[in-house]
């Protein structure tokens, strides 16, 4: 994307990307506090890592059987209402032609929030 996409991060930022990524951490952070929870404070941060700067970033998935379990079991406790609420708010901002670009990316949030086991984010 170039510099588009370096404006359009910029723009992300400053208009609550950071306070979604902040929020991301403090959960991470928090799951990070006992041994069970470890697994999902990795995905926590990794979700942190796109809701900073979404704009130029892919996101390949695979992981097998193991991550498959583990995002049936995560989709059940969080995914659903997470990409629910991406869902919406990309909707949302898809409504106008200038926000089309931000809606977008929260499209793929909610893919990753949706399913992040086994997911890569670069």
């Amino acid at each position: 994307m170039g510099c588009f996409g370096t404006l359009f991060n910029i723009i992300w930022i400053l208009t609550g990307g950071w306070m979604t990524a902040l929020l991301f951490l403090i959960a991470g952070a928090f799951c990070y506090v006992t041994i069970i929870g470890i697994p999902l404070g990795r995905q926590a941060f990794k979700m942190a890592s796109l809701t900073l700067a979404p704009f130029g970033k892919t996101i390949t998935y695979g992981g097998g059987a193991p991550s498959l379990v583990a995002n049936v079991v995560w989709v059940i406790l969080v995914g659903v209402w997470a990409a629910i609420g991406y869902v919406i708010g990309g909707a949302l901002f898809c409504v106008t032609i200038v926000g089309i670009p931000f809606g977008l990316q929260l499209f793929k949030m909610a893919k990753l929030v949706l399913c992040p086991f086994g997911a890569t984010v670069r």
